[in-house]
């Protein structure tokens, strides 16, 4: 009686399971738990579970044995214990993303962002590894269930320079993620930011070879920007060649940045590689930075910063606000003995 309740059930639990996630969206698997059971049984009294034994009472004391089950009776399985839900991951493709490095796929992430962030479930916002995927000036603004993940596997770039720069779009930012709680940016992909038009733009005097000055840029846009969001997480890929800042934190809170790779040239002009400002309790850890300026720069209204293990050069170094006005920031002592300046 109790199998045939199971084969009748398994239907059942399997639509429960797949009804997070619809068409244009996957599954990360896991592997099973080592040594786990798939058999396991469902305990209680409830309609269509299988009870289990009823349990033996234990002895007045310690030196009298617990008598075994009654004959006939077969102690259940173990039960199984429950994994957690897998995330569904919202494939750009599946939205109509090419990736060749030359189609605008901008709407196609618009609207992969717009249903992982309406999921119900955890959600994967996927770039894939098998593409070059560019999109103009975008903001992935929420809130959305905190959890979400945007993990970029390929390159993901903007146009390449400002006269491919549409002409409606901000340029002063490219990518924005703004009003979020518990977002993680993360992948082993490259974000690739076309900056070396932007740097040669004759608006700001800045090193040049051999001790020359040049002068550039003027309105480029930042890169990447955190905007009055909590809970980060940045980590593991490989940036390159931002217009202007590679990442910009901005009225945020807990944010921990590790094991990024930031690398522009040692003449590109105001490439700051992090820039914090109004933000708290930051880590930023693990890191190595080569650029044209600050490899970390901490704006005012900023504190609690902690900076670890960061190999910074060539460029400007790690700076502090210069305004004297609503300014604090506290770097914590081991971060000195664990970051390397170089090359500047």
């Amino acid at each position: 009686m109790g199998v045939a309740i199971r084969l009748l059930l398994l239907p059942l639990m399997a639509v429960a399971f797949c009804g997070y996630c619809v068409t244009g969206r996957s599954h990360f698997h896991k592997k099973p738990p080592r040594g786990g059971s798939s058999g396991g049984r469902h305990r209680g009294g409830k309609e269509g579970s299988v009870v289990s034994s009823p349990a033996v009472p234990p002895a007045d004391d310690d030196t009298q044995p617990v008598p075994p089950p009654p004959a006939g009776i077969v102690p259940s399985d173990p039960a199984t214990p429950v994994q957690p839900a897998e995330p569904c991951v919202f494939d750009v493709r599946a939205y109509g993303a090419v990736g060749d490095g030359s189609t605008d796929d901008t709407q196609a992430f618009r609207e992969a962002w717009k249903a992982a962030c309406a999921s119900a479930a955890a959600a994967v916002l996927l770039v894939p590894s098998d593409g070059t995927f560019t999109i103009t000036t975008t903001t992935f603004s929420g809130p959305c269930k905190p959890g979400l993940v945007f993990q970029v596997d390929g390159v993901l770039m903007p146009p390449d320079g400002p006269d491919c720069w549409p002409a409606s779009d901000n340029r002063r930012q490219w990518v924005v993620f703004s009003n979020l709680d518990g977002l993680t940016l993360r992948g082993a992909g490259t974000i690739e930011g076309n900056g070396e038009d932007w740097w040669n733009l004759p608006c700001k005097p800045h090193r040049g070879p051999n001790g020359s000055t040049l002068r550039g840029p003027c309105d480029s846009p930042t890169l990447v920007r955190f905007f009055m969001s909590r809970n980060l997480v940045v980590e593991g890929l490989r940036v390159e060649n931002s217009p202007e800042f590679h990442f910009r934190f901005d009225g945020c809170s807990d944010v921990r940045v590790d094991g990024l790779y930031i690398s522009s040239p040692a003449n590109s002009p105001n490439t700051d590689g992090i820039h914090v400002e109004n933000t708290e309790r930051v880590g930023i850890y693990n890191s190595r930075i080569s650029n044209g300026d600050d490899c970390i720069s901490i704006g005012t209204g900023s504190y609690d910063v902690d900076i670890q293990n960061i190999t910074c050069g060539p460029g400007h170094g790690i700076s502090g606000s210069s305004s004297k006005e609503s300014t604090k920031i506290g770097f914590r002592r081991k971060q000195q003995s664990t970051s390397k300046i170089q090359g500047i």
